[in-house]
């Protein structure tokens, strides 16, 4: 289990330059926005506007503090997010905007270049076993308030801002206990093993 405090995380500039994201982990650890294979960042949204484009790249989002926002994603109606919203999902090289509810808000993003890596993200607001299934890797996310982890090592306690990397092969099980009345964020992440029946 890896432990990344908030004070380590570093804070840059978006892809678009319309604010500013701070990450919280990346594969490989030297990768940049443009060869990254996953990456996982919070940001703060204090205006109306477009995303930045990444091609190739699929992406979660979800609302962690703030009355929330209406994402335009492509064609389609849009999708009204808040902090009791589960993620959604999207084509980072889709064309999408976001639109504020009632003033600036922050959010978890989740991020897998396609063909190389797939992940799910879920927001965890009860004690929950974390099921790795057949992803490799797993990422809590202390969004909102402290968050207690019973794994085979002992517990760890992430205080807000704080995540966790685990790995299917040393961390299971892990139990995710949320602040009361709080919740956390898990993403879980695995290689790309191409369509069903492919070579």
């Amino acid at each position: 289990m890896k432990i990344i405090r908030a004070a380590d995380c570093r804070t840059t500039p978006w892809k678009n330059g319309g604010g500013e994201t701070t990450e919280i982990a990346v594969s490989p650890g030297s990768a940049s926005l443009d060869d990254f294979d996953w990456r996982i960042s919070m940001a703060r949204v204090a205006s109306d506007g477009p995303f930045s484009e990444f091609v190739g790249i699929d992406r979660s989002l979800a609302v962690t503090t703030g009355s929330g926002l209406a994402l335009t994603i492509g064609d389609a109606a849009d999708v009204v997010l808040d902090g009791a919203s589960e993620p959604v999902q999207f084509a980072g090289d889709t064309p999408t905007s976001a639109r504020l509810l009632a003033g600036p808000i922050t959010d978890l993003n989740v991020m897998t270049r396609r063909g190389r890596f797939e992940h799910r993200l879920q927001r965890v607001s009860a004690v929950t076993t974390c099921d790795f299934g057949d992803h490799q890797i797993g990422a809590i996310v202390a969004a909102i308030s402290e968050v207690s982890l019973l794994a085979p090592q002992g517990v760890v306690t992430l205080t807000r801002g704080d995540a966790a990397i685990l790995t299917s092969a040393a961390d299971a099980p892990c139990r995710i206990v949320p602040a009361p009345a709080s919740a956390c964020y898990l993403a879980l992440l695995r290689e790309f093993r191409g369509q069903a029946g492919s070579a």
